[in-house]
C-alpha cells in the first residue's frame, strides 16, 4: 500500500497521502497524511513489526488498536483505519494539530486557573468516559494530551491501558506500568490496584503541573520519588485558589479508598465554574466495521513491503490484527519498586 505516485515522489498509503514525519520513537514514526478524496487530515503511525516483536511490545499495540475501538468521544484520539503488511502496521489516527499539553504549559510556565480549568475538565470527561467503558488509561500525563488549534483535549496513547479482561479475580489490576512522576503510590506498591482510582492519581499530578508549572512529586533519585509518592509528600502552591488547593490535596491523597472520584471532582465547586460536559459521540453513525476495513480470508495475504516495489500490504479488521500479536505480561519485567519506575520511563517512550 506504500509507494511512489508517479513522477511527483508521492508516499501513498491507499486513500492517503503520506508527508512529513510528526514524531518518532522507539517503533517507528508517525506521518502527517491527507486523504486523497476529502483533503481531511490525519496522522498515521507506522511500526516496525519486527522491532515491535523483538522487543516483546506486540501486546501494547494489541492493547492500543483494541482499546482505541471501543472509544468514541471528542476529546480522545480517534482511530479511524488500521492495515497492515509483512513489515509495519499502519495505525491511521486523527490529526490534533496543536500539540501537546506538555509543551503548552512549558510555553507559558503554568496556565491560568480559568484556562487550566477548560483544560482539566475536558481531561476528566474524557478519562470518566473511558472508565464506564472498563477502559484504564494507566499512563496519563501531559506528553499524552494533545491539544488542538481551538484549544481542546485528546486524551491519546493508550499503549498501556487495560480493559475488564485484564482485572484479576480480585477486582484489580496488577500490572507495574506507567511514567514516574505520574504514577499512583498504590501502583508503584505492587499490591494491586483499582484503575479508575490510579488514573484520578494522575489527573491530579496533571492538574498540579497545569496550575504550578511544576511536579508535586520530582527527585532524581528513583527510590526517594518512590517515597515521596508513597507519602503523598508535597506542598500545595499557597497562592493557587482555596477551592483548587482542596481539589489538588483530595485527589493526591495516597490512600486511593479515600482519594477523590471521578463523581466527586465533577461536583466539586472549583470543577463546576464554567463548565460544559462534553457529549460522548457513540451514537454518532460511524461503524466499527467501516472504520477499520476488512478484507475477506482470501485477500488478507501479506505481501513483502517495499517503496520501491509498490508492493501493497493487505487491509486487515483491527481484530485479525490482534490476533495476530502475541500476547505480553508487562508484569514479568518487575521485580521490585525501584526497578519499576526504571523501566516505566522505557516503556513510555514509544
Amino acid at each position: 500500500m506504500v509507494k511512489e505516485g508517479g513522477g511527483e515522489g508521492l508516499r501513498m498509503l491507499g486513500k492517503y497521502v503520506l508527508g512529513r514525519t510528526l514524531g518518532e520513537g522507539n517503533f517507528g514514526k508517525v506521518k502527517y497524511a491527507k486523504h486523497v478524496e476529502t483533503g481531511q487530515a490525519f496522522a498515521v503511525k507506522i511500526l516496525d513489526r519486527s522491532r515491535v516483536q523483538s522487543l516483546n511490545f506486540s501486546d501494547q499495540i494489541k492493547r492500543e488498536i483494541g482499546t482505541l475501538k471501543l472509544l468514541k468521544h471528542p476529546s480522545v484520539v480517534r482511530l479511524h483505519e488500521v492495515s497492515a503488511s509483512k513489515t509495519k502496521i499502519y495505525m491511521v489516527l486523527e490529526y490534533v494539530n496543536g500539540g501537546e499539553l506538555f509543551d503548552k504549559i512549558a510555553l507559558k510556565g503554568r496556565l491560568s486557573e480559568r484556562e487550566g480549568r477548560k483544560l482539566f475538565q475536558q481531561l476528566i470527561d474524557a478519562v470518566s468516559y473511558c472508565h464506564d467503558k472498563g477502559v484504564y488509561h494507566r499512563d496519563l500525563k501531559p506528553e499524552n494530551v494533545l491539544v488542538d488549534e481551538k484549544g481542546n483535549v485528546k486524551v491519546s496513547d493508550f499503549g498501556l491501558s487495560a480493559l475488564p479482561q485484564h482485572v484479576g479475580n480480585d477486582g484489580l489490576l496488577h500490572t507495574t506500568c506507567g511514567s514516574p512522576n505520574y504514577v499512583a503510590p498504590e501502583v508503584l506498591k505492587n499490591r494491586g490496584y483499582d484503575g479508575a482510582r490510579s488514573d484520578i492519581w494522575s489527573c491530579g499530578v496533571i492538574l498540579y503541573v497545569i496550575l504550578s508549572g511544576s511536579l508535586p512529586f520530582d527527585d532524581r533519585n528513583l527510590a526517594v520519588l518512590c517515597q515521596k509518592i508513597f507519602r503523598g509528600n508535597t506542598k500545595i502552591p499557597r497562592w493557587l485558589s482555596p477551592d483548587a488547593q482542596d481539589l489538588l490535596r483530595r485527589m493526591l491523597d495516597p490512600n486511593p479508598i479515600t482519594r477523590m472520584d471521578a463523581a466527586g471532582i465533577k461536583a466539586h465547586d472549583w470543577f463546576k465554574q464554567d463548565y460544559t460536559p462534553v457529549i460522548p459521540s457513540d451514537d454518532d453513525d460511524d461503524d466499527a466495521d467501516d472504520l477499520i476495513p476488512y478484507s475477506e480470508p482470501s485477500s488478507t495475504k501479506v505481501h513483502n513491503e517495499s517503496d520501491e516495489k509498490g508492493t501493497t500490504p493487505a487491509q486487515i479488521n483491527a481484530f485479525q490484527l490482534i490476533g495476530m500479536s502475541s500476547s505480553l505480561d508487562l508484569s514479568g519485567f518487575f521485580e521490585n519498586e525501584v526497578t519499576s519506575c526504571l523501566l516505566i520511563t522505557e516503556l513510555t517512550n514509544v
